[in-house]
């Protein structure tokens, strides 16, 4: 670790520490103001264990925007944590602690090269979301129109490069310490976070995301996007069309607005499952504060900064997954996860592994998302993965990810709907597509292009091969693949066999020293009961011995081999 990342750590540490010792101070304080006559009201609502989720929260903040990334997705996470930090968490959506506008103002100003009065008509100076890498305004244009004004806060790339590389430090010595570390595949999550949080800083890119998910949404009369205005939008900031409505947390509000709330949840079940199986291309950021019900019951997306995508393989497989589920048919499951590279036939018992999945599954089919627990689906899944050492693809973790907040907000909705039968239609659709006679031409035309380069580039390849054998650059290399086991039985065989060589030519030659009329260096043996016997003798009675042993000990392995 070099020192940079050292002091960022220290900082770390420091600022723990600090909030640390003022939340032990302020509970000393409020149990000191526990007297007759002090309001309720004044006591901190958050005596709750320690540390208290107001003092994580302010934590979170002075630490930057990797830290409060951190605490926007515990704030989905209301199956795993108390109410409390859950409610704190969510404050990190869009109620970070704002920045001047003069800071504010000055980006833009600098960014789009005019002063803020010749680019808008009005601006609010007040921010009415504040996030880890961005704040926004509401404001006016000359034309009449109501904005809303994205920008990025200014000097946050240097800390976000010193916690990605401190990240990256903690990610490699989690895979290389825990087990559970290398199959989710740590350093990989720190890649993902690290090229996500990269895209949301840059404003040209999240515009391109709205307008690409504007048009593949734009016939979908419950889902509505913002229009982005390209002509006020730069790399540090992005005007679009301002959203009104509530977040789609606030279920109480919805009601009071005549909407259904479980048809709120339906519409995002429905959208998921579009982006994945239609269009592969996905929100994978879709928490509370991002989502907005608008008052005749649409749902609209106000943050593109986290996009992610799904290759037509990858689309084709999850089809698949979805509808082996739905069907129960678990041969269908296991080969869709054998196409997206999950089970290893040389490494994974599948008979094994499938069985273990299908006890994992069963309990829960046909179950509404108000009765399942997402911390119970991924201590089950977890318990699968690391049993049988799976290991779980970038892409994937996205995505199980993404469902996970999508359940999460599904849930808080009241949504009875289930899951597999809301993405089974799409599902269907995209397998149908796919053997319709035109995907298969085109799918054709494409293995026919591959074709055709291989054999215009053949004679090449043969050119060069003779000419690099012709000039003595020619080499191959023979791998041995055999199993381990057949070679292990192949290398006990060979072994004996030189045994056996070795007790013969031991034989042979203990025969020939003793028959041998030559004498040489007798010993006496007066000492134990004989008269004499020459060293060629010693010799020869030496290697009858030595054979005799190795003798009875390649019988006594042959015969415990059971191969005879």
């Amino acid at each position: 670790m070099n020192f940079k990342l050292l002091w960022r750590l220290v900082h770390i540490l420091r600022v723990v520490g600090w909030y640390g010792i003022r939340d032990i101070a302020g509970r000393i304080a409020r149990g000191a103001s526990k007297a007759p006559g002090v309001s309720e009201k004044s006591r901190d609502a958050a005596e709750t264990d320690f540390p208290s989720p107001r003092m994580v929260r302010f934590c979170m903040e002075r630490l930057g925007p990797s830290f409060i990334k951190l605490g926007q997705l515990l704030s989905t996470r209301d199956d795993i944590l108390p109410s409390e930090f859950v409610n704190e968490f969510k404050k990190l959506q869009d109620q970070v602690r704002p920045l001047p506008v003069a800071a504010i103002s000055s980006v833009v100003e600098r960014e789009l090269g005019k002063p803020l009065t010749v680019l808008f008509d009005r601006f609010n100076p007040e921010s009415i979301a504040a996030a880890s890498v961005a704040q926004v305004h509401e404001a006016w244009l000359f034309s009449g129109e109501r904005v809303a004004v994205k920008v990025i806060r200014p000097d946050i790339l240097p800390i976000i490069r010193k916690d990605i590389r401190l990240m990256y430090y903690l990610a490699q010595k989690i895979e290389n310490r825990s087990e559970r570390g290398r199959m989710l595949g740590a350093v990989n999550l720190v890649k993902e976070f690290e090229r996500t949080v990269f895209n949301e800083l840059d404003m040209f890119v999240e515009a391109g995301n709205i307008e690409r998910f504007r048009n593949n949404f734009k016939h979908t009369r419950e889902l509505h996007i913002c229009k982005v205005y390209r002509e006020f939008t730069s790399r540090s900031v992005l005007v679009m069309e301002y959203i009104d409505g509530v977040k789609v947390d606030q279920v109480e509000a919805i009601k009071a607005a005549g909407i259904d709330p479980g048809a709120i949840g339906l519409i995002g079940l429905r959208s998921f499952s579009r982006q994945l199986m239609e269009f592969g291309f996905f929100h994978a950021d879709p928490h509370p504060g991002n989502t907005i019900v608008m008052a005749d019951g649409r749902v609209s997306i106000i943050d593109f900064g986290l996009m992610s995508y799904v290759d037509d393989e990858m689309m084709k497989e999850l089809a698949n997954l979805c509808l082996g589920f739905a069907d129960h048919d678990y041969d269908q499951v296991m080969d869709a996860l054998k196409e997206m590279g999950l089970l290893d036939e040389k490494k994974i018992r599948l008979k094994e592994f499938k069985a273990d999945l299908k006890e994992v599954s069963e309990p829960f089919y046909g179950r509404s998302l108000p009765t399942i627990s997402v911390r119970e689906v991924y201590e089950k899944v977890m318990q699968l993965v690391l049993k049988h050492r799976v290991t779980m693809p970038r892409n994937l973790l996205l995505i199980l990810k993404t469902f996970v907040q999508n359940e999460a907000i599904g849930k808080k909705l009241s949504s009875t709907s289930s899951i597999l039968q809301v993405a089974r239609p799409y599902a269907e659709k995209l397998i149908r597509q796919r053997l319709e006679p035109d995907q298969l031409f085109k799918r054709f035309n494409a293995d026919a292009r591959k074709i055709a380069g291989h054999l215009h580039s053949m004679p090449a390849n043969v050119s060069k091969l003779f000419a690099n054998a012709a000039d003595n650059r020619f080499s191959m290399e023979i791998r041995h693949t055999t199993s381990s086991r057949l070679h292990q039985s192949m290398e006990k065989g060979i072994n004996r066999l030189i045994v056996g060589i070795i007790i013969a030519a031991s034989t042979i030659a203990a025969a020939l020293i003793l028959n041998s009329s030559q004498k040489l260096f007798n010993i006496d043996l007066g000492f134990a009961g004989f008269s004499e016997i020459s060293l060629t003798g010693l010799l020869g009675v030496t290697g009858y011995v030595i054979a005799t042993f190795l003798g009875l000990w390649l019988i006594i392995s042959i015969f415990r081999s059971g191969r005879l």
